[in-house]
């Protein structure tokens, strides 16, 4: 006989069946002991990502003013450069860069502290090598935020 419902979880994914059996997930930032909205709750993909693209065009836009001489190609490879620094400063220092600050995002430690310099560079190092940064778990981290015990959260 074929058993319809198995075949519907297999293909809605791992998710819907572990719902099926009654696993509750919850919001993002449960397990963190974070709120489900608003100021301190897991920050949105989108702002994280528009974050990124703001700090990314900031460190263009320095790295061409400081190292370019005219050849544009050599300004995006310090931009990475000059993105790393920006990154283990701002972050190790204020909790924030200037992009995060722009769309209310900050990056606190699990426990709610200040994130230690140490861990914004560990953090940011892993920020750059990007595949880190592209694997996430169920509260929306990303592997460098995992290695470094950090969440970003809405200011």
């Amino acid at each position: 006989m074929d058993n319809r419902r198995a075949i519907g979880s297999w293909l809605s994914g791992p998710r819907a069946a572990a719902e099926e059996m009654g696993v509750d997930f919850g919001h993002r930032g449960k397990r963190l002991g974070l709120p489900a909205e608003g100021p301190g709750s897991v920050a949105p993909l989108g702002r994280r990502f528009g974050a990124l693209f703001v700090d990314w065009a900031l460190c263009v836009l320095i790295a061409h003013g400081l190292f370019a001489r005219g050849d544009y190609s050599s300004a995006s490879n310090w931009a990475l450069l000059v993105f790393l620094v920006m990154s283990v400063l701002t972050v190790g220092t204020v909790g924030f860069t200037p992009g995060k600050r722009l769309l209310g995002v900050r990056v606190i430690s699990v426990d709610g502290r200040r994130l230690s310099l140490p861990y914004a560079a560990v953090r940011s190092v892993l920020l750059v090598l990007a595949i880190p940064a592209l694997i996430w778990d169920r509260d929306s981290r990303g592997l460098h935020d995992r290695a470094a015990g950090a969440v970003q959260v809405r200011i």
